[in-house]
This record gives C-alpha cells, sequence and structure tokens, in this order.
C-alpha cells in the first residue's frame, strides 16, 4: 500500500503532535507501507521521515526544486522527486496512492487537503482521505464542512469523501473502512 501524507513543517508545535506523527509512521512502518510525503526536515515532516529512515522504510520525499535550493529537503531521505511548481507537487503526491492522510499543518496542508477534496468531488481522486486529528486541531474544519452541506453548498452524500479520527491507531481502519467513490461523483458535484 502506498499513503500520500499532508503535514506542517513548523518546529515549533506542541509535543503531541510530533508523537502523534511518529505513531503514525511506525503503524505504518508495521504494515509495510510506503510513503509520499513534502520532503521537509522540519516539524511533523522531519518526524516522520525521521521516523521511516530510523526503521529503514520506504519513504518517498515530493518537493519544489526552489525548496531544495533553501536547504528544506531532508538530508535523509534517498528516494527524491524535485519538481518546477507546487502544483506539479500536488500532482505527484498523489499519484499512484491508495490513500490520502492528512495531520495538522498551516496554509500548505490546507491547500493540499482540499485540493484532493474537491478532486474527489469531481470524481478525479477515489481513494479514501482521512484527517487525523490530534488535540481537535481539525474540529473547526469538520464543523465548517458540515455547515456547507446544511447551509447546501455541498450534498450530503459528500460528507462520504472523508473519515475523521482522533488517534494513529484509527487511521488504517478508517481507509480500510471508507466506502467505494467512484468517476460517477461528477454526477452529484454541482447542486442543483
Amino acid at each position: 500500500m502506498k499513503i500520500c501524507v499532508y503535514c506542517a513543517s513548523s518546529r515549533k508545535i506542541d509535543d503531541s503532535f510530533f508523537k502523534a506523527t511518529k505513531k503514525l509512521a511506525e503503524i505504518f512502518i508495521q504494515h509495510d507501507i510506503e510513503i509520499n510525503f513534502g520532503g521537509g526536515s522540519g516539524g511533523l515532516m522531519g518526524q516522520l521521515a525521521d521516523t521511516y529512515i530510523e526503521h529503514e522504510g520506504n519513504i518517498h520525499g515530493i518537493m519544489p526544486q526552489f525548496m531544495d535550493d533553501v536547504e528544506w529537503g531532508h538530508k535523509g531521505v534517498s528516494r527524491f522527486t524535485f519538481t518546477q511548481t507546487m502544483a506539479e507537487r500536488k500532482e505527484k503526491l498523489i499519484e499512484g496512492v491508495d490513500a490520502v492522510v492528512t495531520l495538522a499543518g498551516g496554509t500548505g496542508t490546507f491547500e493540499e487537503l482540499f485540493e484532493v477534496l474537491t478532486l474527489k468531488r469531481l470524481g478525479l481522486f477515489t481513494k479514501p482521505i482521512v484527517i487525523l486529528n490530534t488535540n481537535g486541531y481539525y474540529d473547526p474544519l469538520k464543523q465548517m464542512l458540515e455547515r456547507s452541506v446544511e447551509e447546501h453548498f455541498m450534498a450530503e452524500e459528500h460528507l462520504r469523501m472523508w473519515a475523521f479520527v482522533d488517534t494513529p491507531e484509527e487511521v488504517l481502519p478508517a481507509i480500510r473502512d471508507a466506502g467505494p467513490w467512484d468517476e460517477g461523483a461528477i454526477a452529484f458535484a454541482a447542486i442543483k
């Protein structure tokens, strides 16, 4: 199985986010899961990579060249793809994956998550999307997504596009239990 993981590069966040990331990485490694990630050396990206390297897991960094030029790339990751743009990076991150998992993050993580949610709504991405809600970080996002359905900006069916979980241990079961989604989602993407 191959999973794309979106997460933060900030080094100043609470230690509980690092612990959750390390635990998730260990679970993925135990299940022989390959990951694509943003390639960074700091924050949760760094924790993810360090754990994978320590346990000799299969990890693939994907980063625009300009970010590596300012030395944001993780030096210990041997498998890297460098892109020209952020848009190309996002395409490569989800290429051939079986699921997307989003950890806590800032605007870059939000953008990646919202793009893949939009692609799923249009039937252009059909794999499970799991949001790890450590410390209730994503509670406001969950409320906003639910409100967008209540206010008819999205359909009730769109609530099936993602799963929120509170602990790393719940991530793989949420992927396994995700309902089917296919290209036919385009038929109810627009609210009429």
